[in-house]
């Protein structure tokens, strides 16, 4: 979630409800963007950081729990860039110019320039996001289904162009035989189901399956993932996503939210309070 100012009752329903729901069910990270907040915020950097802050307290007060997700700062994680920047190396522009929200978002904010490449490169940089931690599943609203498919693009471009490699299949084979002899036969079983059949039930259980194997080497699971689909290795997983409510619903459920929004109300002024103390310190 982007740090540009303070949340409302829209970003509650939109987004923090399904969060709160999805930490009891998935493994999941909430990381604050501030490396997107400065796509549209580059020449007035200043709030970011203190929004930032700001936002990580609403998580909180809204019931998403450190405890059950891991939370963090986008910047914080240079990685993130740096991976950004090896795959801004392979991204067709024309690709990034289609995305449907570049358009909008340049009509909606038509008193900002917005001719930068931060701005057009937006999506390559949620791409990286999502790419950095092999998700398979990101909660998204329907106006940012488009993003997930333009990353998924992006993931089966880049395991075309780099998942080459001399030998591949005889390599997978070889892999194959280091499996036991019962998963090497369900896994068999799995790439005929799914190659022949198109059984995508198929490639979830062995994707599951692989993902248990803890002797398997890095190497040999990329193999094995791109063999199980025809492709060579699959070194970045191709996402799918999880939709989240409407923000044009946040007019709905007022009476279910009023403790919710009492308890963030409560920490807004254990935060005010804070702030005070903090100033009182420095005096």
């Amino acid at each position: 979630m982007r740090p540009t100012g303070a949340l409302h009752l829209g970003h509650y329903h939109g987004v923090l409800k399904n969060w709160v729901k999805l930490q009891h069910e998935y493994p999941c990270l909430f990381f604050v963007a501030d490396w997107h907040a400065l796509t549209t915020q580059y020449d007035n950097p200043l709030g970011i950081e203190k929004s930032s802050m700001d936002m990580v307290i609403d998580w909180l007060a809204a019931g998403v729990d450190p405890n059950q997700a891991t939370l963090f700062i986008q910047s914080k994680v240079p990685e993130h860039a740096e991976l950004h920047l090896l795959m801004s190396m392979m991204t067709p522009l024309g690709w990034l110019e289609r995305v449907p929200t570049y358009k909008d978002q340049q009509e909606k904010l038509a008193g900002k320039d917005l001719t930068t490449y931060g701005f057009l490169g937006y999506p390559l940089l949620m791409s990286a996001d999502i790419l950095i931690y092999r998700a398979d599943k990101v909660p998204v609203g329907e106006d940012q289904i488009p993003h997930v498919e333009f990353t998924r693009e992006l993931a089966r471009r880049f395991n075309h162009m780099y998942g080459r490699e001399p030998g591949f299949e005889d390599k997978a084979r070889e892999a194959v035989k280091r499996l036991d002899s019962k998963k090497a036969r369900l896994y068999e079983e799995l790439r005929v189901r799914f190659q022949q059949e198109g059984d995508e039930e198929a490639i979830e259980q062995a994707h599951a399956m692989l993902n248990e194997i803890q002797h398997l080497s890095a190497v040999d699971r990329e193999r094995l993932f791109g063999f199980l689909e025809g492709t060579g290795k699959m070194i970045l997983v191709e996402p799918g996503y999880l939709l989240t409510g409407r923000v044009e619903d946040a007019g709905a459920g007022w009476a279910q939210d009023v403790q919710v929004l009492q308890q963030h109300d409560h920490h807004a002024r254990i935060r005010g309070i804070s702030r005070q103390e903090g100033q009182e310190h420095a005096d």
